[in-house]
């Protein structure tokens, strides 16, 4: 029998302030270079750690906080800490702006996601109002550094600050916020902003469903963003293989420096100032226009084709095929590749600093 009754028969008019702000914290230790913590309503923060061990502090908040339980073990492999919740309709009132519900399914362990991601598991909703088990649970997560963490929540806030580990950072409904980390990052967001600040990575990895995705000051050798409605903006970038994909949105970066470059949107501008001279860069858009900063220095081969819309640029190219929408030639000694390709939407090439 589910546990939801208790919270069935309570009282219609239920206090929206936490039951247990006075709460202490209760802290657990997992023991390896590769972690895991999993909760599903709340907010998890992960910070900077000192000695060998992660050390996990929750705090449960909420009417029904004392149903809570905490459980740490090995999971799969991985040291685990799980916040397991015993009803299958969660209230989670605090910090939401709108109303909300999120389904997915949680094993019996606490856990989601993996290589089978939601298939397994009971179905669990979180809502922001109704009937149902009124608690979440507050979680820091201290980590040494050169550690591997994979922090999972469903429904809150996830942030990761100064830390020196590879992270993966992955949630459901979610804001996720990233700033002064070290290591390889990972984000994978179902719904919600993303936001990376001062990240210097070997390997970034950014997957969102629905949301913006802004970067600053983010430095790697490789760089994946991905979103399938939403904008993505950047400033201050340099990453050796830049990788943007975008179902709905457009894709503006200032002070970009690369090597590569692939931009794909299906409906969305792009605009890219590009500091230094690049190997290859490849854009294509379903519809939207492409502005493209260049720096004085810039040499490449081009192809560049617009279904409708203009092409102009501000650098000399010795042309083999002009027409209304198709331009191919050589800019100085060629020794880069330019290829745009927009269904709808001029093509500019501007000269910079």
């Amino acid at each position: 029998m589910r546990l939801v009754i208790a919270a069935a028969l309570a009282p219609l008019l239920v206090p929206a302030v936490p039951a247990l702000s006075h709460a202490q914290a209760e802290r657990r230790a997992l023991e390896g270079a590769h972690v895991a913590v999993y909760n599903i309503a709340g907010s998890v923060r992960v910070e900077r750690g000192r000695g060998r061990d992660v050390e996990v502090e929750v705090t449960r908040a909420g009417r029904d906080a004392d149903r809570l339980r905490i459980e740490t073990g090995t999971v799969r492999g991985l040291p685990t800490l799980r916040v397991l919740y015993p009803d299958d309709d969660i209230v989670y009132r605090r910090g939401r702006e709108r109303s909300y519900r999120t389904e997915a399914r949680i094993r019996d362990d606490g856990t989601w996601g993996g290589e089978r991601r939601w298939s397994e598991g009971r179905k669990v909703q979180v809502r922001s109002a109704g009937r149902g088990l009124e608690a979440w649970a507050d979680i820091v997560v201290r980590v040494p550094d050169g550690h591997d963490v994979d922090a999972y929540l469903l429904v809150g806030e996830l942030t990761a600050r100064d830390v020196d580990a590879n992270l993966r950072l992955d949630v459901a409904s979610a804001r996720v916020i990233a700033e002064g980390t070290r290591g390889a990052l990972t984000v994978d967001a179902g719904s919600g902003g993303v936001e990376l600040r001062d990240v210097n990575t070997t390997r970034l990895v950014v997957d969102n469903g629905s949301g913006g995705i802004q970067l600053s000051d983010v430095r790697g050798e490789s760089c994946r963003v991905e979103t399938g409605s939403g904008g993505v903006t950047g400033t201050n970038m340099s990453c050796g293989q830049l990788s943007v994909d975008v179902g709905s949105g457009g894709v503006r970066v200032s002070n970009g420096s690369f090597r590569d470059v692939s931009i794909e949107t299906g409906s969305g501008g792009v605009a890219l100032d590009l500091r230094r001279t690049h190997t290859n860069t490849t854009i294509e858009t379903g519809s939207g226009g492409v502005t493209l900063t260049l720096p004085s220095s810039f040499d490449a081969t081009l192809d560049i084709d617009t279904g409708s819309g203009g092409i102009s640029t501000d650098f000399a190219v010795r042309t083999t095929r002009v027409e209304r929408d198709r331009l191919q030639g050589t800019v100085g000694n060629g020794s880069a590749r330019l290829r745009v390709d927009t269904g709808s939407g001029s093509v500019k090439l501007r000269r910079g600093s």
